[in-house]
Parts: C-alpha cells; structure tokens; sequence
C-alpha cells in the first residue's frame, strides 16, 4: 500500500483492509470486486489483485500459513525479491539484505560523498557487512526511519542513484483512465464502452484499450460487450 503512497493516506485504508479481510482464508475467498473497492484511493490495483491471488496460493498451499523462506516467498504472485526480503525481516525477524528507497538514501549518504550514478550493487554488499544480524527486524526500522529523516532535511540522496527515476505524470495518463474504469465497474458493473466513455469523461478509443488490456490482466470479464470485475 506503501508504493507511491503517502503514510496519512495509507493508515485509515489499511485498518479498513484489515478490518474486511483480516485473515489469508477471508481474502482468499473474497471477491475481485470487494477487493479492488477496498483498495479503491491507493492507485496500483494490480497490487490488490496480486494479494488477492498471493492469499489464494497460501490458503490452497501452504495450509494458510505464509511461507518463511525467500524461494516460497517469491513464488507468490506480485511478489519480487526485496518484497520477499522484507516479509522476513519485519514478519519473521530473518536476516536478509534487501534496498529500498530510505535505506538507499542512508547508505548514499553515508558512504559515497558527492557520488552520481550510484548503482544498488555498490550499496548491497555494505548493507550486507553492517545488517544486525541478531536483530535485523529493529536495525531496519532505525536504518528506514534514518532514511525518512534524511529526505526531510536534506536533497533526496536517492536522486543520486543509478536508478532513480521520476514518476510519471498521473494526470491524463492511461493509469488514471484505467482506475477509473475500475472505480466505475466495481460501482455499477455491465457497463459498455459508450457508457463508460460517458461516465467516467475519457474518449471512447482510450477507454476501450484500457478495457482490452484489463480484461487480458484478468481484472474484467467482457459479456456481449459490456464489462464486469472477473
């Protein structure tokens, strides 16, 4: 939820998640729908239909229990490495080096004076030689909140990175015509294009892209030409 989100943002649609679909069984069994409405407001609803399909893997594979290991962990759908990485640190208090942005900011700070261009594998192997490993779960949290204070202080240090990248606009882009859609057909499914064009202001060819494409990301199901949440 944290992805380009902020945290005041965050905080009262995590409660109201957990509140719906406080265990792997109840999400499991939950519908796309009820999901995606939940998640509504935080952009990035693959993130949600992932979960979704992670708890339903859990539930189906592991008993309902989530795995403890980086293999079981990636093995999830959504879920990459530094994710994995992280589920272990902060869930399971395993030792694991893992970047993210704040402990990225820290470690450019710290070590590379002036440096542009500073690629993860540089940092990694210093993450590695300073981790706690007798208690990886707090010397993350202080190292992120180091992070955090950083950015509020000084220039971002992660602009010096080697992969720093500026998000792109939202405004008018395909993401935004796509969480339309998907705010508008969770609200009122069956809709067609025409309506839909209608209902959410966005021209017609644009907004039948984004349905083809959400409909083969199997977010929607298409029924003689109007559209439903799979």
């Amino acid at each position: 939820m944290l992805q380009q989100t902020q945290v005041p943002r965050v905080i009262p649609k995590y409660e109201a998640f957990l509140g719906a679909f406080p265990d792997v069984e109840v999400l499991a069994s939950a519908e796309l729908a009820e999901v995606l409405a939940a998640w509504s407001g935080l952009g990035y609803n693959r993130r949600a239909k992932s979960l979704k399909q992670a708890a339903e893997t859990i539930v189906a594979e592991y008993g309902g229990r989530v795995p403890g290991t980086v293999e079981g962990l990636t093995a999830l759908p959504g879920i990459g490495f530094a994710t994995a990485a992280q589920i272990l640190a902060f869930a399971f208090d395993v030792a694991v080096p893992f970047i993210e942005t704040n402990i990225r900011s820290v470690y450019i700070h710290e070590f590379f004076g002036d440096a542009e261009g500073i690629p993860d594998s540089a940092i990694l192997p210093l993450v590695e030689a300073t981790l706690d490993h007798d208690d990886p779960r707090t010397w993350y949290y202080a190292i992120m909140d180091y992070g955090t204070h950083l950015k509020s202080t000084l220039p971002n240090p992660s602009r010096r990175s080697a992969h720093h990248t500026k998000q792109s606009r939202f405004e008018g882009s395909m993401r935004q015509v796509r969480g339309a859609l998907l705010r508008e057909i969770t609200a009122r499914p069956g809709q067609s294009v025409a309506k839909l064009a209608d209902t959410t202001g966005f021209e017609a060819d644009r907004v039948e892209s984004a349905l083809e494409a959400l409909a083969t990301e199997g977010f929607l199901i298409a029924e003689d030409g109007c559209y439903r949440i799979a």
